[in-house]
């Protein structure tokens, strides 16, 4: 016991403020990196790669020497394979990590105004749109750019007004089922296809529209507004959540919030997130809701 309280004594002599800080940014970036895959598909590969390095020490530890052979000659290639499975969790943190909203600010880019009159055509047309069960998937781009996806559809370039987002998502429109990008006060592309998120275990059927709004705001910063075809329901995705069940007013003030500021979405934060299972079973049985 007395050796063990001299070698701490020793080891905690010898931390310099280097030591302190290594530590903290060590623990800051995992609780990050905890935190990206927090009820992602990564916490189940993780824990597959956790039980074939295992696999691998207990190896070494008997003496197995043709899973030493296999696991020794198979390092390089279980790395690769593992930035493939993990691509989607990677381009996530790159795509945070870039992210410079802090800077534009700095800078001087203030789109307040321009984003509340956008935000206002927005939801006048999805009030129509709703009473009428009319779908429609709209994209408000953020800092991650979407010129990719814009590539998919039509470009429009054309100011964002009620009158225009109505007349696109009329049905029988060759650009009704696909998604408008708005670029701050401008619509980009109409029709645009996005990713779609996989239907998660347990959750059960989960509608095109609602898929592929939570598929895009899980690899970006993307708000997206979905009308729902079959219940007329107005809701939001942001940050691979579903936000449903809002009036007019915290629908207003939720978008406005998200898009004026790159700070906004600790404030969307305050408004109730709907579980994943809970939201995704009442999304409708039918592959346009």
């Amino acid at each position: 016991m007395s050796d063990f309280l001299r070698n701490a004594h020793f080891f905690l002599q010898s931390l310099s403020w280097r030591d302190a800080l290594d530590v903290l940014v060590v623990a800051f970036l995992l609780y990050q990196l905890l935190k990206l895959i927090r009820g992602t598909q990564a916490v189940q590969l993780l824990l597959g790669l956790a039980v074939i390095f295992a696999v691998g020490w207990a190896a070494q530890l008997l003496h197995l020497r043709l899973l030493e052979f296999i696991f020794n000659n198979g390092t390089q290639a279980i790395v690769i394979a593992a930035i493939v499975l993990f691509q989607p969790e990677l381009r996530r943190a790159l795509d945070q990590v870039g992210r410079l909203g802090t800077v534009r600010t700095v800078l001087g880019r203030h789109p307040e105004l321009a984003y509340a009159r956008t935000v206002d055509e927005v939801l006048r047309a999805a009030g129509s749109l709703s009473e009428r069960k009319v779908g429609a998937l709209i994209v408000f781009e953020r800092e991650t750019g979407l010129e990719n996806l814009a590539a998919t559809g039509v470009h429009v370039n054309g100011d964002v007004t009620a009158e225009m987002l109505a007349t696109i998502f009329i049905p029988g429109s060759p650009l009704h089922d696909g998604a408008v990008i708005i670029r701050e006060s401008r619509i980009i592309a109409a029709g645009c296809v996005l990713p779609l998120a996989e239907t998660l275990p347990g959750v059960g059927r989960m509608g095109t529209r609602h898929r592929a709004a939570l598929g895009l705001t899980m690899q970006s910063d993307a708000v997206v507004l979905i009308v729902s075809e079959e219940t007329g329901l107005i809701s939001i995705a942001h940050d691979g959540k579903l936000y449903r069940g809002l009036d007019q007013t915290k629908l207003h003030d939720m978008l406005v919030t998200l898009l004026a500021t790159e700070g906004g979405s600790g404030r969307a934060a305050m408004l109730r997130p709907l579980q994943r299972v809970g939201t995704l079973r009442t999304l409708g049985r039918r592959s346009h809701p």
